[in-house]
């Protein structure tokens, strides 16, 4: 099972810091690009960074996502107009193995100042069913660091926003990466990011409070994106497919999932509202079991349980009391 792991108070005092450095001038001057009417133009990845830049810039910033809603973000592939969006920004905040294309462009883009959540907190790894793949359970994040010899980015597990504290974490940093941007609206950012990391540490303590008297601890999802939230939550994820929504499982996957449901009184196959849930509703019908959703919150449709992160990630706390026992 994963075990909780805390982020010690020294690692969160010292987000800003890690989050100013993690911000690149990429022109001499370092002026940010701004819109006609003044407000700082920044271009987002995706939906959990679109959601920190809109809630850390305020009335300041201008936002673009390169995702649009409905869109699956993982197999992205640019428009020569994103292309120039990337080249035109003050600001660009994304998240480093999401969306290999965009990570490219990324890389290539004229932006002065850009900010990669990646190099905000340490990102975990997890196996292709879920589980911790870094052998180290049980330590606070700054032990497991110590620990980590640098399996390297591209097999890392980049769903931090899914734990609350994770991403409040990130929002720390982006706040420093906008106050380096735009510094005369420096106090504004501060603001909005505080009010930003008190919500998500109400989130947090829901979701502890809310999950502590789970019946079971395992749950069965399509798509292997809740690896963080289950290592905060002392939960086990069973992923059907592995990080990859469109995986595709092997029989003998499937044969150890319905032991495994039978064993572990699993209630529900949870599957996403972007991606396909035949196989969701296939295991589902061979054992016996319920299907629900749980949303990896990568976009916002109209098939969302929430208009936002935070209620949608609400939402999928009643997903999970409900198939936990927890409700």
């Amino acid at each position: 099972m994963n075990v909780r792991r805390l982020i010690p108070a020294t690692a969160v005092a010292g987000v800003s810091a890690l989050g100013l450095m993690a911000v690149s001038a990429c022109t001499a001057s370092g002026a940010a690009e701004r819109t006609d009417d003044g407000r700082l133009q920044v271009v987002a990845s995706f939906y959990p960074m679109q959601y920190l830049a809109e809630r850390i810039g305020g009335d300041r910033v201008a936002v673009t996502t390169l995702t649009k809603p409905g869109v699956e973000p993982h197999d992205l592939e640019l428009k020569p107009r994103q292309t120039a969006e990337l080249n035109g920004a003050g600001l660009i905040i994304s998240l480093r193995g999401v969306q290999p294309a965009v990570d490219k462009a990324i890389e290539q883009a004229a932006a002065p100042h850009k900010v990669d959540a990646a190099d905000l907190t340490e990102l975990r790894h997890f196996d292709g069913s879920g589980h911790d793949h870094d052998g180290h359970e049980g330590e606070t994040e700054a032990e497991h660091a110590e620990h980590d010899h640098g399996t390297g980015d591209e097999a890392a597990d980049p769903h931090l926003w899914l734990d609350p504290v994770k991403y409040a974490e990130v929002a720390e940093g982006v706040g420093a990466g906008f106050e380096k941007a735009d510094p005369a609206n420096a106090d504004d950012y501060r603001k909005n990011t505080e009010a930003l990391v008190a919500e998500l540490t109400a989130l947090d303590a829901e979701f502890e409070k809310g999950l502590e008297k789970a019946s079971t601890r395992t749950f069965i999802t399509t798509h292997s994106a809740f690896g963080y939230l289950a290592a905060r939550y002392g939960l086990e994820q069973e992923g059907i497919s592995g990080v990859g929504p469109e995986s595709e499982p092997s029989p003998a996957r499937i044969k150890e999932l319905q032991e495994i449901a039978e064993k572990d009184k699993v209630t529900t196959v949870f599957f996403e509202t972007l991606a396909s849930d035949r196989t969701a509703r296939t295991l589902a019908d061979d054992t016996g079991l319920a299907t629900d959703v749980l949303d990896p919150l990568e976009g916002i449709t109209d098939k969302s349980r929430g208009d936002d992160y935070l209620q949608v990630m609400r939402a999928n706390l009643a997903a999970l009391q409900k198939a936990l026992g927890a409700s």
